[in-house]
């Protein structure tokens, strides 16, 4: 029997894949290892974002084939640059991003090559999942991005924007309820997009529309919503959501900027006062929503005076954590071309600066939970140590419990003491710069 070791880099899209291609392999006879050195093939699900994360594919590559191992590159990577890794010495086979879902088939057939042209693609790939090990779950409902961000080289990794139709969408949600999951959550490249490449009684859909449905046609208990851009979280969907009894009132808003002047120079739609008015608005709705961003420090040409307008933003804002990301230039891009790109000790210094007020109000988020009521899924037994059980809230929280059935509900007035795993998190500042 064939091993393979697999390892998937970035968003929570991409991890949802890499557990499919697990699931695929192993129905196929391959036999999944947890050590590298005990593998016949090292697969890994790559993640385009950044240079840092292409340099760490790279090497995670060498490292593997350095110890014998035929090495399978899939994922934006493989996707972006296609025919050119082949001429690497430590690449033995590169599927693009659709096609790592038939990866036992082209293994079986002595295929080192297929990278499928997803620029032209107009057809969401349905994918499933089967694991029944867990209590949370992703659902897949929306692949590629039709904007053109400036700094972003994700679209030519993903293709157009591409919706899952709603009928999967609901079978899939209420399949998951019924083995036993209590939560899902909703990811894509670009969720908001959702239902607007798809004709529906003739006119195009919204996620509004498919939320609706999720409510009165699903049984599942609850389920968490993917990054969204400010302009797609409009009154109407608020309106709806405040009301939902289903929705985990936690919010994650592809942000970028609180500079004004750097947003339009990422080419991106809104302006800080609109987003700041929005967040001010959310947090009125619902009972201490959890509020996440991404925010680049060091764009191409972002002046000092800029970067104060941003930290002084970020700061009066009522977000509670910051994904931090130093800018990094992504080749084909049009930010590659603009004039005034920052030093790296800029940026990075810069970076550290804003992860701070990340820490800072994530630690003032945790705090200001203390003594409210909240509802916590049971998702394991921490550890041996502690003996303590680990839970979500639905705003987000992690929470350590005494006692407790693994994947029960329970409802308990939170306690520093049931928290302080999330301080611990804000201690390492490691946690604010992952992608969401």
């Amino acid at each position: 029997m064939k091993k393979f070791y697999l390892k998937s880099m970035g968003c929570k899209s991409n991890q949802f894949e890499g557990q499919i291609v697990t699931e695929k392999l192993v129905e196929a006879g391959y036999e999944q290892v947890q050590k590298l050195e005990d593998a016949d093939y090292y697969i890994l699900n790559s993640c385009s974002v950044t240079h840092k994360s292409d340099n760490e594919a790279m090497y995670l590559l060498r490292h593997a084939h350095s110890l014998g191992l035929k090495t399978i590159l899939t994922g934006c990577i493989a996707q972006i640059e296609s025919d050119k890794l082949l001429e690497e010495e430590f690449i033995d086979y590169v599927f693009g991003n659709e096609d790592k879902f038939k990866l036992a088939e082209y293994l079986d057939n002595n295929q080192n090559y297929v990278v499928k042209n997803l620029m032209v693609e107009t057809e969401f790939c349905p994918v499933i999942l089967n694991d029944t090990t867990k209590t949370r779950i992703s659902l897949k409902i929306q692949d590629g991005c039709d904007n053109r961000c400036s700094y972003c080289i994700i679209p030519f990794g993903r293709g157009k924007s591409r919706s899952a139709k709603p009928d999967f969408i609901i079978n899939e949600i209420n399949r998951y309820a019924e083995n036993g999951y209590k939560e899902v959550v909703l990811t894509g490249i670009h969720i908001g997009l959702w239902g607007k490449d798809l004709k529906i009684a003739g006119a195009s859909s919204s996620l509004l529309d498919l939320l609706k449905q999720i409510e009165v046609k699903t049984n599942i208990h609850r389920y968490r919503l993917g990054s969204l851009n400010p302009h797609e979280i409009t009154k109407e969907l608020l309106d709806f959501l405040q009301v939902s009894e289903k929705f985990c009132p936690h919010f994650h808003l592809s942000l970028q900027s609180a500079c004004n002047s750097t947003l339009k120079k990422m080419n991106r739609h809104y302006t800080v006062e609109y987003y700041l008015d929005q967040i001010e608005d959310i947090v009125s709705r619902f009972d201490k929503p959890f509020l996440g961003s991404d925010i680049i420090a060091g764009f191409v040409g972002e002046t000092e005076d800029d970067f104060n307008i941003t930290v002084e933003n970020l700061k009066k804002s009522k977000l509670s954590q910051i994904h931090v990301f130093p800018y990094s230039i992504r080749q084909g891009t049009a930010a590659e071309k603009m004039d005034g790109h920052l030093s790296d000790k800029i940026k990075d210094e810069r970076a550290n600066v804003l992860k701070q007020i990340s820490k800072d109000k994530y630690t003032e988020f945790v705090n200001s939970n203390i003594g409210s009521t909240q509802e916590v899924l049971i998702e394991k037994k921490l550890d041996k140590k502690t003996g303590k059980y680990k839970g979500v809230t639905r705003n987000y929280l992690n929470v350590l419990l005494e006692k407790g059935d693994f994947n029960s509900l329970q409802t308990v007035v939170l306690t520093p003491d049931m928290l302080k795993f999330n301080n611990e998190l804000a201690e390492k500042l490691k946690f604010f710069s992952q992608a969401p």
